[in-house]
């Protein structure tokens, strides 16, 4: 397996929305690498005997009765938001207004 680049660290960074300084992106890179490379190991792991599975816990699913509750304030919620308007959370358009016809 190839190893992550630095400009693939700084992008997966970006998306976490991580502001990272340069020290801190060269560990990062060099912690995700060695992640990757000891992931890279477990295809060598004989599993031809071991069944499929969806779950390898069997549980039973609590079931609990359904009460509304106050939701948690607006402003609450929305503190961490990147950008909002209003009560709402502000994104980028992905469509123009010239698509409408």
């Amino acid at each position: 397996m190839s190893e992550l680049t630095r400009a693939e660290v700084e992008r997966v960074a970006a998306l976490a929305r991580l502001g990272l300084t340069s020290d801190e992106l060269g560990k990062l890179q060099g912690d995700l690498n060695l992640i990757l490379e000891q992931w890279a190991h477990l295809t060598d792991v004989d599993t031809s005997s071991v069944p499929p599975s969806a779950q390898t816990i069997v549980q039973a699913m609590p079931l609990r009765e359904d009460v509304a509750e106050p939701s948690l304030p607006v402003d609450d919620a929305l503190q961490n938001a990147p950008a909002r308007s209003g009560d709402f959370v502000r994104v980028q358009a992905i469509l123009s207004e010239e698509a409408d016809g």
